[in-house]
């Protein structure tokens, strides 16, 4: 199954660090840490986030209402990709689901479908930016 929907902006990265406003994720011990969100935006906005959406796009199980869900309540633009210096590899925090979002889902296995979606979309971009990020 296919998503068919225009590719939307790439999340901005400039500010936050891991942790910040996610449940079950220790903030990091010092804000002098490089995340190199910057470069991550730069790469995103130069052609990472468009190839990883479309390759997702492409393959998710999501519908389009689902997908609109996603976009009005601003879970897209909350996606956080950082560099992890501990582990030298790109990786990603998904944004908490609002209790708005969560009623307009009907069921729980719904819930777990979107964030299931939301997560794979994060993955799959985050693949992308470490390929870009290592050549």
């Amino acid at each position: 199954m296919s998503l068919d929907v225009s590719v939307p902006d790439p999340p901005p990265q400039s500010q936050g660090a891991p942790g910040r406003g996610y449940d079950n994720v220790s903030p990091p011990e010092s804000d002098d840490d490089d995340y190199r969100r910057d470069e991550l935006e730069s790469i995103l906005e130069a052609g990472a986030w468009a190839d990883g959406f479309e390759a997702w796009a492409a393959e998710t199980s999501l519908g389009e209402s689902e997908f609109e869900l996603l976009v009005r309540h601003g879970l897209l633009e909350q996606l956080d990709f950082y560099w992890d210096p501990a582990t030298e590899a790109v990786e990603y925090h998904l944004p908490q689901f609002s209790d708005d979002m969560r009623e307009a889902l009907a069921t729980d296995a719904d819930v777990d479908e979107v964030k299931g979606g939301l997560d794979s979309l994060g993955r799959t971009v985050s693949e992308r930016l470490e390929r870009e990020y290592r050549t």
